[in-house]
């Protein structure tokens, strides 16, 4: 009983045996403590049984078993194709486990959804001594007059599975990691301080002091000044608590005091748009960067793709008539090509936006809502998200994910 076939028919006496090994198997503590591996496998072996193996397809899956829709992109949805990589190393570990070597063998082979029965002496090559035999013509002395062969393929066997077991090891420890995790990766992973980046304002020649005697007598003395904006301080806070927790060193230094050569030395994180100048530099080339007009007076996010189409607008004639507007901002988290080094970016149009940027990249919800929308592939570890928020009376709302890119 081999199904290596689609369309193989099954006996009532085979289907019965299929049924209740499947049964074993996800009775099993590999699979009991999940409704959504149990649901997949049990789910490819019915329909197999069924003689429906031809629907067993990625996007037949993904609406059947976690209700995609129709239209659902498998090629940013990878959760078919984990779930059974997953579902693979579930099976072998189980088969590993003494006591289930006379068990009829179900397995997932790779590339396909169609699951295989076969037969316990089925399931590994083995090697057996073979004794010599009068007649050459018999198995056994065909056999035995080719060792190397017999010898190789259960060698190539094991390999293979080694190198399956290594591929699932790597999968299971990323996986493991939370969408926090992943996302400060880069930054966390390196062996240098960061560097924080945060935009300034000088120019200020007084400062406002208060009498000691008298606190509410408040006395202007010339000074020169350079200040950071308030709301500022919540974004730099919360990455900076990010920092804290993980035992990373880190450094503060204003817009203009940060050199090429500092951001060269490290990871960075840069706080702040358009007032900081290395913000709008390092998020030029990417996919989507701050624009304006020549008067200052519309402030935008622009997709390099489609550059003639204005999605992400602040007026600021409206953000300082009403203080009720729409604030967006660009969370941005690569490997710069000038700087060679692991770069953060948070940054809104206005106040608004560099908040909800803040509040993005120390969120685990929000964060494993952008993770769900990595398409599949190699090298893809560079993000940048476009965010979006509500501004009442000046007062920014929940952030909103407006579009994910991965490259």
């Amino acid at each position: 009983m081999d199904a290596t076939q689609d369309q193989t028919i099954f006996s009532a006496e085979e289907k019965l045996a299929i049924e209740e090994q499947l049964e074993r198997l996800l009775s099993s503590s590999f699979f009991s403590h999940s409704r959504r591996f149990p649901a997949f496998l049990r789910y490819v072996v019915e329909r197999t049984l069924e003689g429906e193996s031809e629907q067993l397809k990625e996007r037949t899956l993904g609406i059947e078993i976690f209700a995609k829709g129709a239209d659902y992109d498998t090629a940013t949805d990878p959760i078919v194709r984990v779930t059974a990589a997953e579902i693979r190393k579930r099976i072998a570990l189980y088969y590993q486990d003494p006591g289930h070597e006379q068990e009829l063998r179900i397995s997932l082979p790779l590339g396909s959804y169609i699951p295989h029965f076969q037969p316990p002496d089925a399931a590994l090559p083995k090697i057996e001594a073979i004794a010599p035999a009068a007649n050459e013509s018999s198995p056994a002395v065909a056999t035995a007059m080719r060792p190397k062969a017999a010898v190789w393929k259960p060698v190539a066997a094991l390999v293979f599975l080694l190198l399956i077991a290594a591929a699932s090891f790597v999968w299971w420890k990323y996986n493991r990691q939370s969408p926090l995790d992943q996302f400060w990766n880069p930054i966390l992973g390196s062996n240098e301080p960061v560097l924080f980046c945060v935009a300034d304002q000088t120019g200020y020649n007084a400062i406002a002091l208060r009498d000691a005697a008298d606190p509410s007598r408040i006395v202007m003395l010339q000074d020169k000044l350079t200040a950071v904006v308030i709301d500022d301080l919540s974004t730099i806070t919360k990455i900076a608590g990010v920092l804290e927790t993980q035992h990373k060193r880190y450094s503060l230094r204003g817009e203009g005091d940060t050199t090429l050569m500092d951001l060269r030395a490290g990871p960075s994180v840069i706080i702040g748009a358009f007032d900081n100048a290395w913000t709008l530099r390092l998020l030029q080339p990417l996919r989507f960067h701050f624009a304006n007009d020549a008067d200052m007076s519309q402030f935008s996010i622009v997709d390099s793709t489609q550059p003639s189409k204005e999605r992400w607008t602040v007026d600021r004639k409206l953000q300082l008539a009403t203080n009720n507007y729409k604030d967006y901002g660009i969370v941005a988290r690569f490997t710069d090509d000038t700087t060679g080094k692991p770069t953060l970016i948070a940054a809104g149009i206005g106040r608004g936006g560099t908040i909800a940027a803040g509040e993005f990249v120390t969120s685990p919800t929000l964060l494993r809502v952008a993770e769900e929308q990595r398409p599949g592939g190699k090298g893809k570890n560079n993000i940048e998200v476009v965010l979006s928020t509500q501004i009442i009376n000046g007062e920014p709302g929940t952030p909103t994910i407006e579009t994910v890119y991965f490259w």
